[in-house]
């Protein structure tokens, strides 16, 4: 069973450390925000920051944190002792440092004034010289291109350590490199074999086409799509909230002839996998909920470990996100386990350098990419070309790696 809890402080450490004192080292944080609190009749408030998160009751665990908390404290008295005598050791030598830091600053002053009577100093490097034409040239197509500044920091270290200066001369040649490292970045979601039913959860935000994602999925693997073995599914819907979203996934499913079920409790999706257990898969689209409602996206976790089983958990992103909003997305949907990202409305951007970005910083791999609202044409497995075939400034026809798989 959880428990939700909200904690404040000053600051981020002094919030953790509430919760650490309350609720010990088994509790999980879920987000956090920036609150205002305290004045009077509105002024004299002051900025500091809320936590928000969870805790699963354990029987034994208070026990456990007890005997942690002796251990800690053990290991501070003993650490205070060893800090106590080291203190004795440094103050007998103190005096034999300062004497030697001492005969370091005369030297060093002498040194500096046989250089000061020199008669020309050596001339100082310009700052700008470091910096190929063809270095500042990709720096700018990646920005143009809306990579992360530490994306773009690896690229061009990469080609100061790799390249030669008669390399970097040939511009066309180091586009081609530098594409090539851009797909090497890029990891692939590999299908792993599993027991029966293989178990599909599409999470993410509002708006990302989620319902008409997994109508595409459905057609994929239900109908065999674009070469897939077609197999014997079912699909489970979560979203009753929304009338018209049901309306449209039992839609899909009435033409394509797969069984739709709506569920609204963490039993009602435990009976309902078990009854599925004939099934080759079972692909569950989940309601759209906002990264910042830290406690709905608790909730429907929880209404997810129904499954009763391992499953697959991917997360559905819109390529027409800002930057900001993409990372925490990523962030929040955390907890959920995600082990890939579904890319939507490709079609609807020219730009992806910035989640191309992302995918590195946090090592996710891509498993699908939509770029319509066509079902079930509209959706394709995620691969190097397709990802990259936006990117701005890099000659068309440059070689491509086949990606890393993971």
């Amino acid at each position: 069973m959880y428990q939700y809890f909200t904690e404040s402080g000053d600051s981020f450490q002094e919030a953790m450390e509430k919760v650490k004192v309350k609720y010990g080292t088994s509790a999980q944080v879920l987000g956090h925000r920036t609150v205002t609190y305290g004045g009077f009749l509105g002024f004299f408030q002051k900025e500091g920051i809320e936590v928000n998160g969870c805790i699963k009751h354990d029987a034994g665990a208070a026990d456990r944190e007890r005997a942690k908390l002796e251990e800690e404290k053990r290991k501070i008295l003993a650490l205070a002792e060893a800090k106590a005598q080291a203190a004795q050791v440094k103050a007998a030598s103190e005096e034999k440092r300062e004497d030697q830091l001492k005969a370091v600053l005369d030297e060093m002053r002498s040194l500096q004034e046989k250089v000061d009577k020199l008669p020309e100093k050596l001339p100082q490097a310009d700052a700008g010289s470091r910096d190929h034409p063809t270095l500042l040239l990709l720096e700018g197509i990646l920005e143009d291109n809306e990579f992360s500044p530490a994306f773009i920091r690896m690229i061009l270290d990469r080609l100061r350590r790799e390249i030669t200066m008669d390399g970097l001369a040939d511009t066309e040649g180091t586009l081609a490199k530098v594409r090539v490292w851009i797909s090497e970045s890029v990891q692939l979601f590999q299908e792993k074999r599993a027991g029966k039913p293989r178990v599909f959860i599409l999470v993410g935000p509002t708006g990302v086409g989620k319902t008409t994602t997994i109508a595409k999925l459905a057609a994929v693997y239900g109908l065999g799509f674009g070469g897939q073995e077609r197999q014997k599914l079912s699909l489970i819907t979560i979203d009753n909230y929304r009338i018209g979203a049901k309306m449209q996934i039992e839609s899909y499913g009435e033409i394509m002839g797969i069984p739709v079920t709506c569920i609204e409790s963490y039993d009602a999706l435990r009976q309902r996998i078990e009854l599925d257990s004939d099934k080759d898969m079972v692909l569950i689209d989940t309601i759209g909920k906002s990264p910042k409602d830290f406690v709905k996206l608790a909730e429907m976790r929880q209404l997810l470990e129904g499954t009763g089983r391992p499953t697959e958990v991917h997360l559905a992103v819109s390529a027409t996100t800002k930057t900001k909003d993409l990372r925490e997305i990523f962030q929040q949907f955390e907890p959920f386990g995600y082990q890939s990202v579904v890319l939507t409305k490709l079609d609807e951007t020219s730009v992806v350098g910035n989640l191309l970005s992302l995918l590195w910083e946090k090592q996710k791999p891509v498993s699908f990419l939509t770029d319509g609202q066509a079902v079930p044409q509209d959706i394709h497995r995620a691969s190097i070309d397709k990802l990259l075939k936006p990117l701005l400034g890099f000659a068309p026809g440059l070689p491509l790696r086949t990606g890393k798989e993971t």
